[in-house]
């Protein structure tokens, strides 16, 4: 096989339903990952494990909650990425597919939270991964008091899921 075939597919495994968007929706929280502006990126609020494709480009994020998984498979056609929450999830794709001889639980990626993982879909088997962050905040900015630490994350958390929390 043609070692720098682009990806024939994406095969994204997590479900639409799963997302939880505070405010847009997930074809909006595409467009903003795909635009690669770290404020709109930034400013998708909720629980979400979203993966956007232009071409080539793949752009995969997650907020802290969600795990993201990836796996680039080895297929006649041209390779294929496979996107899940879990790895059992990828193995049971791979089965399904008559590729489970390609899997190995160390072969699978993980995307870091709080990042956009770029991939450019072309080769097997990385397709070395590009990290940004999207959520930097400053650091060292309290004073070394412990007790400051404490009350500034316990405020911070509580008026956070006032504002943020669904309604309806």
């Amino acid at each position: 096989m043609n070692q720098h075939l682009p990806i024939s597919r994406v095969i994204n495994l997590i479900p639409a339903e799963s997302q939880r968007f505070w405010t847009g929706d997930e074809s909006e929280a595409r467009r903003r990952l795909l635009a690669s502006d770290v404020d709109g990126i930034l400013g998708i609020d909720g629980s979400f494990a979203i993966v956007a494709q232009d071409g080539e480009r793949v752009m995969l994020a997650r907020s802290l909650d969600r795990p993201l998984r990836y796996f680039l498979a080895k297929a006649v056609d041209g390779p294929a990425l496979i996107v899940a929450e879990r790895i059992d999830e990828i193995a049971a794709e791979l089965g399904r597919r008559g590729w489970s001889e390609q899997f190995h639980p160390s072969y699978t990626r993980m995307v870091p939270a709080h990042h956009v993982t770029t991939l450019r879909l072309v080769g097997c088997p990385d397709p070395n991964p590009v990290h940004r962050r999207f959520f930097d905040p400053p650091q060292a900015t309290l004073p070394a008091a412990s007790t400051a630490l404490p009350c500034s994350f316990a405020c911070t958390s509580c008026s956070s899921t006032k504002e943020r929390r669904p309604r309806g």
